[in-house]
């Protein structure tokens, strides 16, 4: 089999989150400790650093690679899910995963026509998850390649998530906030108590944001039932008293850091900052060799070095070097309690909005909706584009439309996505494309 066809038959064979929901979640750790004990425990031969949380794991993620790398360490980066292509969720010093090495993988460890009860050698046998083995294929692929740490990011929750058989160095969660609540809990407190299962005996955790007195209990209980070493607050020692909001990029005046630039820039990223800076003051505890300079070159070229996408984007440029389309990969309540006022600032300084939106069925989509700018707000047009995104899982674009006119959103249906940015694009002022991954995905192959 090629790559493609190699990916087809993944696909085909496996359960997929991404498509199909919640009949592809497999919670639970006994499938991935079976196949890490086949494949003779590879996350073993590295450090690790585990990364949970509802919001802001990806660019957490990403800014801790980009400045281990800066570092002069060879770092592993795991992350989910893919925008455009599957190799964007493995990568090693930024440099994704070797299409031939897939091939080579998948015929050695889910070779086609297995699972078979005599096949001893197959991890087809034990009926993983499409995540599952991709996370057993990224454990495989950084100790192949040697890398001095890698940076595992938790697909969904934490303490039955299949990342959640490593033993790292750090443990980071990021913030607590209501997603997948089908599968977590309907509380913020049982939310985080699921996060909190990524904590690891002996082991030093950050929090990044935590503003609920119940989920701040949640996790100092979980913390001393785990019998963590540190319980680090990120938000009661702040590291970035001065924000400085570019169009293209953040500087951050630090308490103990110095200056540090950013082209990650949506309104979300100054507390992701917080939270990384507290994770490097953890890691030169736990003998990382971090300069202030590898601090500073992380932040400054942390999409050049990792290739992240999909963050308050800037996807192209006006002839005077204004923004004209822009996209972020932010889909649930908590993204949206940032991405609504950035948004309607960018109403209130006197720009058209094109806002080019799907949404996916699961999601909370009424609180989403009202966190977005109105159609009859006063000054510039404010006028939306309602596409489906191409998933099964999608909600389709007819009923968003109806229930976003419920909230005083109104705007056309479109049956393509690449229907309903042309058609943004024929107006004037800046396009935004949001609601979903999925959506993200094309106009990211489109620009």
């Amino acid at each position: 089999m090629n790559y493609r066809e190699t990916l087809s038959y993944l696909y085909a064979q496996l359960p997929v989150f991404e498509s199909q929901g919640a009949h592809a979640y497999k919670p639970g750790l006994e499938r991935c400790e079976a196949m890490d004990d086949l494949l003779g425990h590879p996350h073993r031969r590295y450090r690790t650093i585990h990364v949970a949380g509802t919001n802001g794991k990806g660019s957490t993620s990403h800014l801790l690679a980009a400045i281990l790398q800066s570092a002069g360490y060879r770092v592993g980066l795991f992350t989910s899910p893919h925008l455009v292509d599957f190799s964007e969720r493995i990568r090693v010093n930024g440099e994704a995963i070797e299409q031939q090495y897939v091939i080579d993988w998948v015929e050695k460890w889910a070779p086609c026509g297995a699972p078979a009860s005599d096949d001893s050698h197959s991890l087809m046998r034990f009926q993983p998850s499409f995540f599952e083995l991709a996370t057993m294929m990224a454990f495989c692929y950084f100790a192949d390649r040697e890398v001095d740490v890698a940076i595992i990011e938790v697909g969904l929750g934490g303490r039955l998530d299949s990342t959640n058989i490593i033993q790292p160095a750090l443990s980071i969660i990021t913030n607590i906030s209501f997603d997948h609540t089908q599968f977590l809990g309907d509380t913020l407190p049982q939310i985080a108590a699921e996060k909190a299962g990524i904590m690891k005996q002996g082991v030093p955790c950050v929090i990044g944001e935590c503003d609920d007195e119940r989920v701040r209990f949640t996790f100092e209980q979980n913390a001393q039932l785990h019998q963590v070493s540190v319980l680090d607050f990120a938000c009661d020692r702040p590291q970035i008293p001065w924000v400085r909001h570019h169009t293209f990029f953040n500087i951050y005046e630090t308490a103990d850091d110095g200056t540090l630039q950013c082209p990650l820039c949506g309104d979300c990223q100054p507390h992701n900052a917080n939270t990384v800076i507290t994770a490097v003051h953890q890691l030169r505890q736990l003998g990382f060799n971090i300069s202030p300079e590898a601090l500073q070159q992380g932040f400054r070229d942390v999409v050049t070095l990792t290739h992240l996408r999909g963050r308050w984007e800037t996807l192209q440029t006006n002839a005077d070097g204004s923004i004209r389309v822009l996209c972020d990969t932010g889909h649930n309540p908590g993204c949206f309690a940032y991405l609504g006022p950035q948004l309607m600032s960018l109403h209130q300084a006197g720009h058209p909005l094109q806002i080019v939106f799907g949404m996916v069925s699961d999601k909370d989509i009424e609180t989403v909706l009202r966190m977005l700018p109105r159609s009859d707000a006063p000054g510039a047009a404010v006028n939306y584009y309602w596409c489906n995104a191409p998933t099964p899982r999608a909600l389709p674009a007819e009923q968003l439309a109806t229930r976003a006119a419920a909230v005083g959103l109104d705007g056309q249906v479109f049956s393509s996505i690449g229907e309903a940015l042309d058609a943004a694009l024929q107006q004037p002022g800046i396009v935004f494309i949001g609601g979903s991954n999925y959506v993200v995905c094309e106009a990211l192959s489109r620009f």
